[in-house]
């Protein structure tokens, strides 16, 4: 195989080949310079549309968790929408550079690229390589490389003798490294060490564990494989599901029965936790299972005979990442609440979208029209009219009324499903039902989305302390699916219902009516409030909480109390602004002070912002955050002043421009949305040409992106 012409997956795409390799060269003291030269170098082959844009998603993977592992390499990577085909870059370093390894820094660097659409041949050969490079042999043959020819010819023999043995696409048939059988290398392997006796006739210990990243390329792998060697020099049994990019193959419910103890290596929630509950747990993030494997193995098999070790309990709370174990009260909350809005924006998208819709068939009348029995509403024709009707009623007015209907038992479910996942992202499954229970509670109460908030916090509380009580064997089984939703749904829901539901019910009422009060100047500063809220953080839990707000007040809505869709209106202008106001500066304003990617994404942000998806602005903001952001929010709170002022209304929560039928003073509504953009345009600009970042100032931006990249994967495509 040539090097022209090397390494694929059995279709023909190579994956590396000279012009992807450097030997002994000096790309600058940084882990970021070092990427921005491999990206440029995969983008000059024509395998990524911008270096760029590939540098600054791998600089924002890095800045989350360093890709360095012992031994000096490291191995930077990243998904990009800028990447074409899937790629390695290789460069040996004249000078070590820092990428986060606990032993120092590297001086051997693979950087993987891998498009959003990477199949998975390809995403088993990369993994592959992930997983060689934790072996001192071939990492010895890199350093011993005299040209760039014999590091493509190293790379093209390993991953060709591993992936041959899994039968992944129809790469050559090149022998493994001598020394070592081939071995498959899928994401879907289980890896295990096999015997179930030690040489001293002992009973081996068994040890479950599951790995997972972000990206699943590199570190899931690896993690795996340094966890399996650990066990091995510990003289214990292990296995180990790989919960990679690829199809996850699960662990048999038989090993997991039968195993002394569970290791999470992980960045992500584990998915499926509660098949390990009740077992002695030792987690981390998936970079220790790769830099501290004995550690890990170690603490395992020393909580495998301690009574009082910590236990899965299918609390999300104990996984990866943002569940880590150094993770403070304040990021807990905001995860928990973050994950409860998510999951309720479908079911406000949706459904108020069907009720705008059946406004526009059947007009506004449709939920307040009364008949001679006081009935005659939505419900009423839907349970009473037939086809036979459709002379006197019409289709559209008959379908405008299913619409609403449908609709609005839909928007029912907002508060419900608010505390329902909230207790899912601290509880995990066990929790779903309790925190259902209790946001219905609320709702009884007439708590509203407060009363949603609590609920959820104590019905997840419940149910993640709930799980941790140690039981018998034989009721663990139980513990999931019928004792903890049992239990945590009498704590949460009995405190909602007898204690904290009233009082929050006087609360929300007292909201209501001060709200319903807001005139003049004083709903000219709500508008400015929610519009400062809604740019903030463009999708996080600031905009979240004012976009929940006023999807919760929709409710309360009606033709004498028009307060909650004025809200409605303000939220939803304001949060347009930030993308159709980048879109405005980069595409039309100010060109050259945007790179040609950012050019790109001005664009798309044209009918982003239009649709009120304020995640349009974001890539905007992680590379540049201290000028967006403030320029964003001058914008947006114009918006939002001028939006309460005219009296706008909306009784749709989202569609942006596209629902213009369910907008009260439609004409004011595209003003104040005009306005804010050019206003936040302008200041962009400006702040653009006068305010310069100095070389400190661009670093910290790329650490801005990193959280943000990170964030933005979980987040739904809708403007909250």
């Amino acid at each position: 195989m040539s090097a022209a012409h090397s390494t694929g997956a059995g279709d023909g795409v190579d994956l590396i080949g000279v012009d992807l390799v450097g030997l002994d060269e000096d790309l600058g003291a940084t882990s970021s310079d070092v990427i921005r030269v491999l990206a440029d170098r995969i983008a000059a082959t024509g395998r990524a549309a911008s270096g760029d844009t590939l540098a600054a998603d791998a600089i924002a993977r890095e800045a989350s968790v360093g890709t360095g592992v012992p031994g000096g390499i490291a191995i930077p990577h990243a998904r990009s929408t800028s990447v074409t085909s899937p790629t390695l870059a290789f460069t040996r370093l004249a000078r070590t550079v820092p990428f986060g390894a606990p032993d120092g820094d590297a001086d051997v660097v693979f950087m993987i690229a891998v498009p959003d659409g990477a199949d998975k041949d390809h995403l088993t050969v990369l993994s592959t390589l992930a997983r060689a490079l934790i072996r001192e042999d071939f990492t010895a043959a890199l350093r011993a490389a005299t040209s760039r020819q014999e590091i493509v010819d190293l790379v093209d023999r390993e991953v060709s003798g591993e992936v041959a043995a899994a039968g992944v696409g129809n790469v050559g048939g090149a022998a493994a490294p001598s020394g070592r059988e081939a071995r498959p290398a899928s994401a879907t392997d289980t890896h295990v060490v096999d015997s179930d006796t030690s040489a001293a006739g002992a009973r081996r210990k068994v040890i479950v564990g599951v790995t997972a990243c972000p990206t699943g390329i590199a570190h899931t792998y690896m993690a795996a494989d340094a966890l399996v060697a650990a066990a091995q020099r510990a003289g214990a049994e292990m296995h180990v599901e790989t919960q990679g990019s690829s199809q996850v193959e699960p662990l048999d419910p038989a090993l997991i029965a039968r195993a002394d103890a569970v290791v999470f290596a992980v960045d992500v929630d584990v998915r499926d936790r509660s098949r390990f509950a009740g077992k002695p747990l030792v987690s981390g993030p998936v970079k220790r299972g790769v830099d501290e494997p004995d550690a890990m193995i170690a603490e395992a098999l020393r909580a495998a005979d301690d009574p009082a070790a910590a236990r899965v309990s299918g609390s999300a709370a104990e996984a990866g990442t943002s569940t880590a174990k150094d993770e403070h009260f304040g990021q807990a909350l905001k995860r928990w609440l973050l994950t409860g809005v998510s999951y309720m924006i479908p079911f406000v998208a949706g459904g108020g979208l069907l009720i705008a819709l059946g406004f526009l068939l059947s007009g506004y009348g449709i939920a307040l029209a009364h008949g001679d029995d006081g009935v005659n509403n939505a419900v009423w024709t839907l349970q009473h009219s037939t086809l036979l009707d459709l002379p006197s009623q019409g289709l559209g007015y008959y379908l405008g009324a299913a619409a609403f209907q449908i609709g609005s038992v839909s928007l029912g479910f907002l508060v419900a499903a608010l505390a329902g996942y909230i207790a899912y992202a601290i509880a995990d499954r066990p929790g779903i039902a309790p925190g259902f229970v209790a946001g219905s509670i609320a709702v009884f109460m007439n708590a509203g989305f407060l009363g949603g908030l609590v609920g959820g916090l104590i019905a997840g509380a419940a149910a993640y302390w709930i799980g941790r009580i140690p039981t018998w064997r034989w009721l663990r089984g139980l513990m999931p699916v019928v004792i903890i939703p049992l239990f945590a749904s009498i704590i949460a829901s009995g405190l909602m219902l007898l204690v904290l539901g009233g009082p929050i019910a006087w609360l929300m009422t007292q909201l209501t009516g001060f709200l319903n009060s807001l005139t003049g100047a004083s709903a000219v500063l709500l508008g400015i409030i929610l519009g400062l809220m809604m740019a903030f953080d463009l999708g996080g839990p600031v905009n979240k909480v004012a976009y929940a707000f006023a999807v919760a007040g929709l409710g309360a809505g009606s033709a004498s109390n028009v307060v909650p869709f004025e809200i409605m209106a303000a939220v939803m202008a304001a949060g347009m602004v930030p993308p159709l106001a980048l879109a405005l500066a980069s595409t039309v304003l100010y060109r050259k002070g945007f790179t040609k990617p950012e050019r790109e994404n001005g664009k798309a942000a044209w009918l982003l912002g239009a649709s009120f998806i304020s995640e349009g602005a974001i890539p905007f903001a992680a590379a540049d955050p201290l000028r967006v952001i403030p320029a964003s929010m001058v914008g947006a709170a114009v918006t939002g002043a001028i939006s309460m002022a005219a009296d706008v209304t909306s009784r749709a929560p989202h569609g942006g421009i596209f629902v213009f039928f369910a907008i009260g003073n439609v004409l004011m509504f595209v003003v104040a949305i005009l306005a804010g953009t050019v206003v936040s345009a302008l200041v962009l600009v400006a702040l653009k040409k006068w305010v310069r970042r100095s070389p400190a100032e661009t670093d910290a931006a790329a650490d801005e992106a990193a959280s943000a990249g990170d964030t933005v994967g979980q987040r739904a495509p809708v403007a909250a």
